[in-house]
């Protein structure tokens, strides 16, 4: 007869997850083992292997649980139609909401996908690519003729992303700005960019 499942199974998971990736964002991957991983768990290395089958399982499954929640936090943002600005700063602040005490989960899959087998890797970069298209959408909705004759959407993407993804090196709750003002500083400024290149002169 199978095992049947405690109740608390998937809270133990999920807890498990969070202290693992902050393992591996701290110490590297490489350099973490399973006693290793199941001592900073604080669970024993049999009940670690209880859940998962080895350090690569681990990690896969990290990196898809965090990628999950994003996509799902992006898609509840704004279903669909509205302004397309305000739209776009919804998916932006629910971007960056989802972000919040999820660095090292984060930092893990930037870093550490690329470890993983290439099947793994290509069934956990179509997730990537399911979130990237959200907000490609949303950014074409902007000024559609700027990108039907230039392959300027994905690069313009990409740009967005490369000032979300890293906002985990230097953004400190209690500075300059908070999570939210950058949103709608990121926002602003991709969305006068975008509007500029409706310019004779622009790319």
């Amino acid at each position: 007869m199978a095992r049947s499942r405690a109740k608390d199974y998937d809270e133990k998971r999920e807890a498990m997850l969070h202290r693992a990736a902050t393992a591996f964002a701290r110490d590297g991957y490489d350099r973490a083992s399973m006693a290793g991983l199941a001592a900073e768990c604080g669970v024993s290395k049999a009940l670690l292997y209880h859940y998962y089958a080895s350090k690569e399982a681990l990690l896969s499954d990290i990196v898809r649980n965090h990628l999950e929640r994003l996509i799902e936090a992006v898609e509840a943002a704004a279903p669909g139609g509205g302004e397309p600005a305000a739209r776009l700063r919804a998916l932006v602040g629910a971007l960056l909401d989802a972000y919040r005490d999820a660095d090292a989960e984060h930092r893990v899959q930037i870093e550490a996908l690329r470890l993983l087998p290439q099947a793994e890797q290509e069934e956990l970069k179509a997730l990537e690519r399911r979130l990237v298209a959200l907000f490609a959408e949303a950014i074409r909705a902007l000024s559609p003729a700027a990108f039907e004759a230039r392959p300027l959407l994905k690069p313009v993407t990409m740009a967005l992303f490369g000032m979300l993804n890293w906002f985990y090196m230097w953004f400190r709750e209690g500075g300059a700005i908070s999570r939210e003002g950058f949103a709608a500083l990121a926002t602003d400024m991709l969305v006068a960019g975008v509007r500029d290149l409706d310019r004779p002169t622009a790319i």
